[in-house]
């Protein structure tokens, strides 16, 4: 595959939330109008701020959880990345961006559902979540960002 050129590719955390009993926290975008789709916390890295401070950014915006109830297993070496399908480049992110480039970041919950606001912030991102095997991440996400969860599941397999 051709090097990708980086600036053309918002750079993203995406969080992996895992319970004591493995199971991965996914969540029901508000803003998917068609599909049943749910996908892992995930967001844009803002001006002056690290893909670590946006990991934990994202994971109190868009789950409620506090940062002391996590505690960061692993985190992915080199960024990954997906390309948005056609109909969608230059209708996101203001057309700056053909996709993402992502640091993923394996996080053991420690508390418990009470611990978890989906509207903490406003606008909420999600408006329904769940706890679901790993195994099943792939074919719960929309179908152009599959490679990533696939490869995220197994960069983190190990530590599941």
């Amino acid at each position: 595959m051709a090097e990708r050129d980086p600036a053309l590719y918002r750079p993203c955390a995406g969080l992996m939330i895992v319970n004591e009993a493995s199971r991965v926290f996914v969540g029901k975008r508000i803003d998917t109008k068609e599909g049943d789709w749910w996908q892992m916390p995930q967001g844009g890295v803002d001006p002056g701020e690290n893909a670590d401070e946006a990991a934990f950014r994202e994971l109190y915006e868009e789950t409620g959880i506090a940062r002391d109830k996590v505690e960061v297993i692993a985190r992915t070496e080199e960024e990954l990345f997906y390309d948005l399908p056609e109909e969608l480049k230059g209708k996101l992110w203001g057309g700056r961006y053909i996709g993402q480039r992502q640091n993923w970041y394996l996080m053991r919950f420690s508390g418990s559902d009470a611990d978890i606001d989906l509207n903490a912030h406003d606008p909420a991102e999600f408006n329904e979540y769940r706890w679901t095997e790993a195994e099943l991440l792939p074919d719960l996400i929309i179908p152009f960002k599959r490679p990533v969860y696939s490869a995220v599941l197994e960069i983190f397999r190990p530590h599941l």
